[in-house]
């Protein structure tokens, strides 16, 4: 960790960090995924001064880190770390939208949008709105 302590997460390396997790969680990053991670970083205003060359060395912290056993704790620290706790709510949604953008979520993806919601204390009202407007927003016909 010793990179990570000298190269500190922004809030947008926390966020892109988040999808990547949710993507990677049943071990089948699906292309569908990926493309709702870029689409979120070309367009949505938290993005605006993000450097997009920090996605490859946070993915790689990413995959990294679920090959260590505690990694999953790792993470969840890095994120409470370092991501403003008004953007906790921000996070889960963008978790949600990448777990929905294939039109399928598996047991594994629904345990670790559990696991976030617990870590980032998401209010149970809260987080069944966020997740009610991911799958309207990506229902198919």
């Amino acid at each position: 960790m010793t990179d990570q302590d000298s190269h500190p997460l922004t809030p947008q390396d926390c966020l892109v960090a988040v999808m990547i997790a949710v993507s990677a969680s049943d071990e089948n990053i699906r292309t569908a995924e990926l493309v709702k991670i870029e689409s979120a970083i070309d367009n949505l205003p938290i993005f605006a001064t993000y450097d997009v060359d920090r996605m490859k060395t946070v993915s790689q912290m990413v995959f990294d880190l679920f090959a260590e056993e505690d990694g999953l704790d790792a993470l969840f620290g890095l994120v409470t770390d370092n991501l403003p706790e008004r953007l906790y709510e921000t996070a889960y949604a963008l978790a949600c939208d990448v777990a929905a953008a294939d039109g399928a979520l598996d047991e594994t993806e629904l345990r670790f949008l559990g696991e976030i919601r617990y870590q980032l204390n998401i209010d149970r009202l809260h987080a069944a709105a966020i997740e009610r407007g991911a799958r309207a927003r990506h229902v198919h016909e």
